[in-house]
């Protein structure tokens, strides 16, 4: 059940990060950061589309990145394998990286 040791997981964002927008409309793509993700995904690590859109907006953010061949393995929620190694699905979603255009970093060490 280790294999989750093989890959690493990036949660992304999808308004004013994959996606140059204002809310609910959908806007021009990051395109850099399309190709990176797209790179990552190629090499076998897993991704997951981050973002509070639901319902609706949600379908139509899923739709958006797939016309760009941006895949997901999860959609706002865990990656099944983590789901099964922790015995439940909890609401923070687990992953490596995030990115997100209001992210903020804070050092563990402040001086």
């Amino acid at each position: 059940m280790n294999n989750m040791q093989n890959f690493k997981t990036i949660a992304v964002d999808f308004d004013g990060t994959l996606c140059f927008s204002s809310w609910p409309e959908l806007g021009e793509p990051n395109t850099p950061l399309i190709e990176y993700l797209k790179q990552w995904k190629s090499e076998g690590n897993k991704l997951i589309l981050w973002t509070c859109r639901a319902g609706e907006a949600l379908d139509k953010a899923v739709k958006w990145c797939s016309e760009h061949e941006l895949q997901f393995d999860a959609v706002n929620d865990n990656l099944p394998e983590v789901i099964e190694m922790y015995g439940n699905n909890s609401r923070k979603i687990s992953c490596d990286y995030y990115i997100d255009d209001r992210m903020m970093n804070i050092p563990s060490q402040i001086t």
